[in-house]
């Protein structure tokens, strides 16, 4: 499905959004759900990613098919790994494929895991031989995914001895690791994070308990960026949110100060207010622990009108699509002069949109959702739109309610 977005430029935005929980927590729970049967989760995210996570957690099938869900081809690699007895083929969709996987494979490899390639080595689909692991030490690099260092942490409670990670050299991502570490201790597991070492001790079994999943920040970006582009006294509401945030992503509320976007915390929920920014300079902004909100960022500076360079960027290339060079096609197409390296994006100021220009989206949810905030500024087409499933399916609808018109073409 493809479509227009157009919207009325004189709309004041007064609006409020429910959003569905964060994806990366939802799936950590439901790794951890299944370990640990005592849990009770709420508020599950309703994205792809992690429907497609519950349905490899509960089927009996030995092919376990994720589709793109990058994060669960992550942390189901682990969790099978340790199922004692079981034996499953992982893949998943062509991109996923090509989307490497070696260096946690060799980590869980050194820990005693049975675990190969099926086609081309040091990518899906791998073949996994559940089997009780009694070696409590690896060691993997601290700049990679942090996805592969969650992976193990989420089931090393679960290891006979526990688990103990060392992180060679620069370590990035650690909010998503502390994410992690965090929802192990509410769920009363012992866990230490000192220097490049982290700790899981050992657990077999936990108190009864319900979890409640805080909505996705990641989501949230896309209304930070609609607020930026909006009228002065626009507002618009998102629930259900709260300040002592798990999730990297809620830096948006610092970052979007530059686009004279006020954030005002209430009980379970955050007020999105536009005021005049104050700014008008370069935006200069590491991202290395929030790089998913790169997108949104890159696209908000283009319609602002502002520059940016941002760094921290290289996790990027390996996404659904190669987020980098993407973001550069599809700017350019809009008249933007961007540069881009293998971990950095650099835009320069610009004073004029293309209009009707038609935004690829590589299969890349992402590429859809930061691009829309782009009608308030310019009619604009997306397609591929239905791709926004993977991690939010009500975003085109809410895009609506917002006031953005929605045309398939």
């Amino acid at each position: 499905m493809d479509i227009l977005l157009n919207v009325t430029a004189d709309k004041k935005i007064q609006e409020e959004i429910t959003i569905s929980g964060s994806k990366s927590e939802s799936n950590r729970l439901l790794i951890l759900q299944n370990l640990f049967p005592e849990i009770t989760i709420e508020n599950l995210s309703d994205s792809d990613d992690s429907i497609h996570m519950q349905h490899a957690l509960s089927t009996k099938d030995e092919i376990v098919d994720i589709g793109h869900a990058g994060t669960a081809m992550r942390f189901l690699t682990s969790y099978f790994a340790v199922k004692s007895g079981r034996e499953v083929v992982l893949t998943g969709s062509e991109r996923m494929q090509n989307r490497p996987i070696e260096i946690l494979v060799n980590a869980l490899k050194d820990l005693g895991a049975e675990i190969s390639y099926e086609d081309k080595v040091g990518y899906p689909p791998i073949r996994i031989k559940g089997k009780n692991i009694t070696t409590a030490k690896v060691q993997i690099n601290g700049n990679v995914s942090s996805q592969y260092i969650s992976s193990m942490l989420l089931v090393a409670s679960k290891l006979e001895n526990g688990l103990e990670i060392e992180l060679l050299g620069k370590i990035t991502s650690i909010p998503y690791i502390n994410m992690t570490l965090s929802l192990l201790n509410q769920l009363g597991i012992e866990t230490s994070f000192e220097g490049n070492k982290i700790k899981v001790l050992a657990k077999k079994s936990i108190q009864k308990q319900t979890v409640v999943v805080e909505s996705d920040w990641s989501s949230a970006s896309y209304f930070y960026s609609i607020i930026a582009s909006a009228e002065i006294g626009s507002e618009i509401k998102l629930t259900a949110y709260k300040k002592e945030s798990l999730q990297g992503d809620s830096c948006l509320a610092e970052i979007y100060q530059h686009f004279g976007v006020r954030t005002t915390f209430g009980q379970n929920f955050v007020t999105l207010t536009k005021e005049k920014p104050t700014k008008k300079e370069t935006l200069v902004i590491a991202l290395k622990n929030a790089p998913d909100i790169a997108q949104t960022i890159a696209v908000t500076c283009f319609s602002e009108g502002i520059s940016c360079d941002l760094t921290g960027l290289h996790t990027l290339k390996i996404k659904e699509t190669d987020r980098l060079e993407a973001l550069k096609e599809e700017l350019t197409n809009l008249g933007a002069s961007i540069s881009v390296t293998n971990e950095s994006l650099h835009l320069g100021k610009s004073s004029e949109i293309n209009k009707n220009i038609a935004i690829k989206t590589y299969n890349d949810h992402r590429m859809a959702m930061a691009f829309a905030p782009l009608a308030l500024r310019v009619p604009i087409k997306i397609l591929n739109a239905e791709v926004v499933t993977k991690s939010y399916q009500k975003f085109w609808e809410d895009m609506q309610q917002i006031g953005i018109k929605l045309e398939e073409v």
